[in-house]
């Protein structure tokens, strides 16, 4: 007898947002709805949310017209989740503020 196995299917999903700090919850709604309880949604959502306020906060998609994009793909038991924005000059940022400073170091941890 031959036994095949199938590979599972690339699923993916993806959706704009106006770059809008309002806009960033609704993304996290988008994100949570395709992750339905799964055991890493806390984390994917956390890390979603930090770098969508980026895009919406310190990229040229904050200007009028400007929007953040969300991508996700599903493959087997591996999730992965983009956020790309219209980009804008890098500056380093000042160090650790308050609650300021933290998203790109929590998005790596």
């Amino acid at each position: 007898m031959h036994e095949t196995t199938t590979a599972a299917p690339l699923i993916s999903w993806s959706r704009a947002f106006p770059a809008t700090p309002e806009q960033v919850r609704e993304a996290r709604e988008f994100l949570a709805g395709i992750l339905d309880g799964s055991p890493i949604t806390d984390d994917a959502l956390l890390c979603l949310s930090e770098l969508a306020t980026n895009a919406a906060v310190h990229s040229r998609s904050r200007e009028p017209g400007g929007q953040f994009r969300v991508r996700v793909e599903r493959h087997g038991g591996h999730v992965r989740v983009e956020v790309s924005d219209q980009g804008g000059p890098w500056e380093p940022t000042s160090p650790l503020d308050g609650q300021n400073g933290r998203g790109l170091l929590v998005v790596t941890q």
